[in-house]
Formats: structure tokens, sequence, C-alpha cells
């Protein structure tokens, strides 16, 4: 026989975590591109990428990002902590992965 209703909370226990990770991952890019972190990767380095970037596309858009960092209205102080607040995000992020590992594997909590 089915439990219904441990299946019912399982549903709902799996979307608010997958809801809560990728809202803590997406908070921490907007920190760090709110810090002033860029997160732009040459096109050499990520071959796996949808779209290669031109080498002068790139360039168009490293001078866009430099930019929009110069016209970034934060102290220096609120910069380095939207750095270290995205960092955090990016930890708990980490941390409820090894959650889920942690549940889903028996042999870790026996």
């Amino acid at each position: 026989m089915i439990d219904w209703s441990a299946f019912l909370i399982v549903s709902v226990a799996s979307l608010f975590s997958a809801a809560l990770l990728v809202s803590f991952y997406s908070l921490g890019l907007r920190l760090l591109t709110t810090a002033g972190r860029i997160p732009l990767v040459d096109p050499l380095e990520f071959t796996g990428a949808i779209t290669v970037l031109t080498p002068k596309k790139a360039a168009k858009q490293l001078k866009r990002a430099r930019k929009a960092a110069a016209a970034n209205p934060l102290t220096p102080g609120m910069k380095r902590l939207a750095l270290y607040a995205g960092y955090a995000c990016f930890v708990l992020c980490g941390l409820a992965v090894l959650y889920g590992v942690y549940l889903i594997v028996p042999a870790l909590h026996t």
C-alpha cells in the first residue's frame, strides 16, 4: 500500500529545497555582481558554452561590465559586505547539497 501522505511530504520538501537552492544561488550571483565581481569567462576556458563569444564581443562585454562597475554607487565597505554575503550564499548552497546527500545515502547516518 502506498502511503500518500508521506509521498506528499517528500514532494513538498523536494520542491521547497529546490526553490531554496536556486534562490540562494541566484542571490549569490546578484550579490557578486553588485560587489563588482562580474562572472565573465573567456571563451577558451569554457568550451561547453551554448554561445561562444568572439574575442571582439567578449572585449565589448568586459568594457561594459567595467563601465557598470565604475558607476556603482556603493562604498567600498558595502561592496565588501555584498561580496562576503554572496560567498555566504554559495556556502549555504553547498551545505544544502551536502545535507541532501547525507539524507539520501543511508551509510552516512547509521
